[in-house]
C-alpha cells in the first residue's frame, strides 16, 4: 500500500543540480600540501605582542574602539557574514556550498522567517553542534569577546562543526534575517551592536535579496551604514533569479540598484551576483548559462579570499596598529597641552575641561597631522575623546616620551618599527611571484587590470 504514493513522491522532486563546478573552482578535491602558515602566524603574534600591544594597552586604546585582538583572531580563518533580509534564501546557500541537505545538520529553511539565532558554521573532526556559551568561553575561539553582549545573546548563538574541506579554509556565519516591522530591541540583545562585531571582522560579506524583497526599510538603512567603509568586502547577491522570466529579471535587477544607490556612496558600486543558489537543478526556460557563470565568478570570489587570507590578516593588524599610533600620539599631545596649561594656582579639572571642549583652539589634531606617515582620514572622531576622557582622567597617563626601558627601548619607536618595516617585510615574505596590482585586486574584487585607454594599441 506504501510504494505507490513513495513513486509519486520520486517522481515529482526536483532534479539536483550537478556539483562538480562547486568541488573544481574551490579546489576541495586537490591533495595540495597545506600552506605552511603557522610560520607567519607565529611571526605576526610576536609582532603585535611585543611592539603593537603595550602601547594599546597603555594608552588603553580598547576603551576607544572596544576592538579588543586576541590569539584566536590573529590565527582565525578568514569569515565569511551572510546578510539580508529574511527568507532571501541565506541558510539555503550555505546548506549549497556545503552539501548539507538532507543530512542531520542542514539550516532550517522555509518560506517565514527560520534563522534566529547567529549560526557559526565551522571545520571540526565530527558534526557537532556547540552553545553560544560554550563558543564565547573557550579561548582559543575568536569569539570570546561576544560575551560582552550578554546571555541573552549567547543563548541566540550557535556553533556547528561540519567535516568539510572547504570549512577547513573558511567559516560562515548566518544571521537572523531583517524584518522591517520587528523593532531591534524586541530581540532582547543589541542586534546592531552584535551584526557590527561580525561584520568588523568579515573577509566577505555577502548581502543577499530575492525577487520579492527589494524594499528598503530602516533596519536595512541602518544595516548599509554600519557597511559603510567596508564596501571593498561587500558582495551583492540577487538569489532565486531562475524564478523570473528574462524581461521581469531585468527590471528586478535595475530595481535591486535603484533601491540600493543612496546607501551604497561609493564611486564603483559592488559586484552584483544574479543567480539561484540551492542544490535543485535551475528552472527550465531561463538563462542556465548565464547563472552557471555568475555562480563560478562567485566561488571564484570566495576562493580569492581564502587564499589571501595571510595578506588580509597582516594588512588588518597593521591598519590596526596604525590606529593605535594615532590614538597614543593624540592622548600623547592632550597631556603635554595640559602639563603646559597647569600653574601652581590652576584648577586641573576646569584646565583640562577647557582643552577637551575645544582641542582645535590647542591644535591638538593639527599638531599630529604635522608628524610624517599621519592621514587626516585616519583620526578619529574628536566627540569620542570627551567620552574617552571621561572615564580615564588624564592625569592616569604617561607621557610617551616616558614610555621607555633601556632593556625595551621605547613604545612609540617598536610600533613604528612594526608599522613600517616588520609588517610590510612579512607581507612581502608570503607575497613572493605576486603582481604589486594582484592583491588590492583580490580584495575588492576589481577583475582584470584596467586598460590604460589613452594608449594607441
Amino acid at each position: 500500500l506504501l510504494s505507490p504514493p513513495e513513486e509519486v513522491e520520486d517522481a515529482s522532486e526536483p532534479t539536483k543540480r550537478d556539483r562538480s563546478h562547486l568541488e573544481s573552482t574551490l579546489k576541495l578535491n586537490e591533495e595540495k600540501p597545506a600552506d605552511d602558515v603557522s610560520g607567519v602566524l607565529q611571526r605576526l603574534r610576536k609582532i603585535y605582542h611585543s611592539s603593537i600591544k603595550p602601547l594599546e594597552h597603555s594608552y588603553r586604546y580598547n576603551e576607544l574602539r572596544q576592538h579588543e585582538i586576541t590569539d584566536g583572531e590573529i590565527t582565525s580563518k578568514p569569515m565569511v557574514l551572510f546578510l539580508g533580509p529574511w527568507s532571501v534564501g541565506k541558510s539555503s546557500m550555505i546548506n549549497y556550498l556545503l552539501g548539507l541537505d538532507n543530512t542531520p545538520y542542514q539550516l532550517y529553511t522555509g518560506a517565514e522567517p527560520t534563522t534566529s539565532e547567529f549560526t557559526v558554521i565551522m571545520h571540526g573532526p565530527k558534526l557537532k553542534t556547540i552553545e553560544g556559551i560554550v563558543m564565547a568561553a573557550d579561548s582559543a575561539r575568536s569569539f570570546s569577546p561576544l560575551e560582552k553582549f550578554g546571555q541573552n545573546f549567547l543563548e541566540k548563538l550557535i556553533g556547528i562543526e561540519v567535516p568539510h574541506k572547504l570549512l577547513e579554509r573558511v567559516t560562515f556565519v548566518d544571521t537572523p534575517g531583517i524584518i522591517e516591522n520587528r523593532k531591534q530591541q524586541e530581540r532582547g540583545y543589541p542586534f546592531n551592536d552584535v551584526c557590527q562585531w561580525f561584520i568588523d571582522r568579515a573577509d566577505l560579506i555577502f548581502v543577499v535579496f530575492d525577487p520579492t524583497k527589494l524594499d528598503v526599510g530602516l533596519e536595512l538603512e541602518m544595516l548599509f551604514r554600519q557597511l559603510k567603509g567596508r564596501e571593498s568586502q561587500i558582495r551583492i547577491i540577487l538569489n532565486k533569479a531562475d524564478s523570473l522570466a528574462t524581461q521581469e529579471l531585468m527590471r528586478v535587477y535595475g530595481a535591486l540598484f535603484w533601491s540600493l544607490a543612496p546607501l551604497i556612496n561609493v564611486t564603483e558600486p559592488p559586484r552584483v551576483y544574479v543567480s539561484s543558489f540551492w542544490p535543485h537543478d535551475y528552472h527550465p526556460e531561463t538563462h542556465r548559462d548565464l547563472f552557471l557563470k555568475e555562480e563560478i565568478s562567485l566561488l571564484e570570489d570566495l576562493n580569492q579570499v581564502i587564499e589571501n587570507r595571510m595578506e588580509n590578516k597582516i594588512a588588518f593588524i597593521r591598519q590596526h596598529a596604525i590606529r593605535v599610533r594615532i590614538h597614543a600620539l593624540l592622548v600623547d599631545r592632550y597631556l603635554q597641552t595640559y602639563k603646559d596649561k597647569m600653574t601652581f594656582f590652576s584648577d586641573g579639572e576646569l584646565v583640562f575641561r577647557d582643552i577637551v571642549e575645544d582641542p582645535d583652539r590647542f591644535f591638538i589634531f593639527k599638531s599630529i597631522l604635522a608628524k610624517t606617515n599621519v592621514s587626516k582620514f585616519d583620526l578619529p572622531n574628536r566627540e569620542a575623546y570627551k567620552d574617552f576622557f571621561g572615564i580615564n582622567p588624564i592625569t592616569s597617563f604617561k607621557l610617551l616620551s616616558q614610555q621607555c626601558s633601556y632593556m625595551g627601548g621605547c613604545f612609540l619607536e617598536k610600533i613604528e618599527k612594526a608599522i613600517t618595516r616588520e609588517l610590510p617585510d612579512l607581507l612581502g615574505s608570503i607575497g613572493l611571484g605576486k603582481k604589486p596590482n594582484v592583491l588590492s585586486c583580490d580584495v575588492t574584487g576589481c577583475g582584470e587590470t584596467p586598460k590604460n585607454r589613452y594608449r594607441k594599441p
